[in-house]
């Protein structure tokens, strides 16, 4: 009676914990969210250039890896949303390019909607379902290597119909690992709200540009 006692004492803590993560990452995914918007919002009223590669690579890695190394302390909220700040500065030069198109505002709000809509949808599915989907880690993993292979061939190669590849894998790739980091939440495998959330963030930013860059394409043939 008292092992059974035990047993549904854990598991309702377990619950408790997934719940408390689950809470704040969400909440904590909506201000960064937010922040980077506004950001990329003042970045493309201020006409900024988009920064050369390597600094994009620099700021987004050293930021990453310093919020990975402060993810236990206050001091990783603070390089959070230094991390996102930064890439809603780097987002702002991107719109700015589509707005420059005839139908840049549609392309934006399309590629807005849509990024919203698979996100919301994708985690609705495995918050209702409870599935569990670390059976994708080596699909990321391999998508990964496939992906920065790709983007290292189209610096060096100009192959027909690469760039649309390259989006749409990107779109599979940050859906995938949307499912994936949500069920690491849900079952255990991430119990540090920091991390989950910069995880999902980086699925949401990767989902946003490819579809814009997928919906661009696609309005630029009209």
């Amino acid at each position: 009676m008292q092992e059974r006692e035990f047993t549904l004492d854990q598991a309702l803590v377990e619950q408790q914990d997934v719940s408390r993560v689950l809470r704040n990452t969400y909440a904590l995914l909506a201000m960064t969210l937010a922040f980077s918007g506004l950001v990329a919002f003042i970045a493309q009223q201020m006409q900024v250039a988009y920064p050369s590669i390597f600094v994009v690579l620099i700021g987004f890695y050293g930021l990453f890896f310093l919020t990975v190394k402060l993810r236990d302390s206050a001091w990783g909220l603070l390089s959070t949303f230094a991390l996102t700040g930064f890439m809603g500065y780097t987002l702002g030069p991107i719109l700015n390019r589509y707005l420059g198109m005839a139908n840049g505002g549609e392309v934006i709000s399309a590629a807005f909607a849509m990024t919203a809509l698979v996100f919301c949808s994708l985690s609705a599915y495995v918050l209702t379902t409870r599935k569990d989907m670390s059976f994708l880690s080596g699909f990321i993993t391999a998508g990964f290597f496939v992906l920065l292979g790709a983007v290292v061939a189209s610096f060096f190669f100009q192959i027909s119909g690469l760039q649309l590849a390259i989006s749409a894998g990107f779109v599979l790739f940050s859906s995938v690992c949307i499912l994936y980091q949500t069920s690491a939440i849900i079952h255990g495998g991430e119990r540090n709200y920091i991390m989950a959330t910069i995880s999902l963030y980086v699925s949401i930013y990767n989902l946003f540009v490819s579809l814009l860059q997928l919906v661009g394409l696609a309005g630029g043939d009209d």
